[in-house]
């Protein structure tokens, strides 16, 4: 079998330089692939970490929404019941109430019975 020009060789086979360029070219090529396969992995892992950045970030905020909301809940619920506490509580009466609501019945009556005062 031939051997391969080498680069100043006196011989110049035109087949020789062909199956050398192509060869040439297989190589160059299997070298892009491996380099282009490198920058898919490497870009699809700046891909995936950028994704779990912006998970993390989405699951924080969810969560200061979610305790917020949880805090407004809790104070709203302390409202009603503290409103509901004295709603619930008696409540007697002071005697200025008692004494506008003696007027205020008295009034009504009159009004229903059509009696002069």
């Amino acid at each position: 079998m031939a051997k391969l020009n080498a680069p100043g060789s006196a011989r110049n086979d035109p087949a020789e330089d062909a199956m050398a360029t192509v060869l040439r070219a297989e190589r160059e090529a299997r070298d892009a692939i491996e380099r282009s396969k490198v920058e898919a992995s490497r870009l699809a892992e700046a891909a995936r970490s950028s994704a779990r950045a912006v998970a993390e970030r989405t699951e924080r905020r969810i969560r200061a929404v979610v305790n917020a909301f949880e805090r407004e809940l809790a104070q709203r619920l302390g409202d009603i019941d503290a409103e509901a506490a004295l709603i619930a509580a008696p409540h007697a009466p002071r005697a200025d109430e008692l004494s506008a609501l003696d007027q205020a019945v008295r009034t009504l009556a009159r009004e229903l019975t059509r009696a002069r005062p």
